[in-house]
């Protein structure tokens, strides 16, 4: 018993489980603010307060972390995406607004796990998790535009293309708006889909560049 008759605070272990949890969160912070290579297992392991041989314990190394912070990182943005996409009987347009926004709100409320995302695999290389990711999300757009140009009668093949294409503007607007964070994410959605909706909107069957056209 302590002197005033109160009993001594007593310091509580984590578990296994919550230390990992704990780890996991620290080197998010830590990968967000300084990139993969500039960090280290010894900052890790300083901010979480604990030693080295913890961290490696529960992941094998920095690379080991890293990936399970970049794989829940996907797992949530592609959740995200996929429960805007649900529902197959409403209008494309308002598919397009739901993906938009959920694009930019998982933004707004994952700022350093998005950061990860795009620092360390940007759209232009690839191979990298992000482009990876926006491929995953393309297809799944890709259907829902092929089903709308077989019923006005457009080319089906397209539709991989127009895809690309409209995820892409949505990856670098969003890049964009993590710096800016103005005008609001509403906003910027109902732009980006004003832009792309009202394009498909007049879309010509067969396109061709205007020869002696100048920019």
């Amino acid at each position: 018993m302590a002197e005033n008759g109160a009993p001594r605070g007593r310091s509580t272990r984590m578990t296994g489980r919550e230390r990992r949890e704990q780890l996991v969160t620290v080197g998010r912070s830590v990968f967000a603010e300084k990139g993969f290579d500039m960090s280290s297992v010894e900052e890790i392991a300083a901010r979480a307060s604990v030693s080295k041989p913890i961290v490696y314990e529960h992941f094998g190394g920095k690379e080991g972390l890293y990936a399970v912070v970049v794989d829940r990182e996907v797992s949530t943005l592609l959740a995200d995406l996929e429960r805007s996409l649900r529902e197959q009987r409403l209008h494309p347009r308002l598919l397009m607004e739901r993906a938009a926004l959920a694009f930019l709100s998982y933004i707004d409320e994952n700022e350093d796990g998005f950061r990860i995302l795009v620092r360390d695999s940007p759209v232009s290389q690839a191979g990298g998790t992000f482009s990876s990711l926006l491929t995953d999300v393309a297809q799944r757009v890709e259907e829902i535009l092929a089903a709308q140009l077989k019923l006005h009668s457009y080319p089906e093949r397209d539709a991989t293309m127009y895809a690309q294409m409209l995820v892409g503007m949505v990856a670098y607007t969003g890049q964009w708006w993590l710096e800016t964070r103005t005008p609001s994410k509403e906003i910027v959605a109902s732009r980006m889909v004003n832009l792309s909706w009202y394009g498909l909107v007049d879309l010509q069957k067969s396109p061709t560049l205007h020869e002696g056209s100048k920019a």
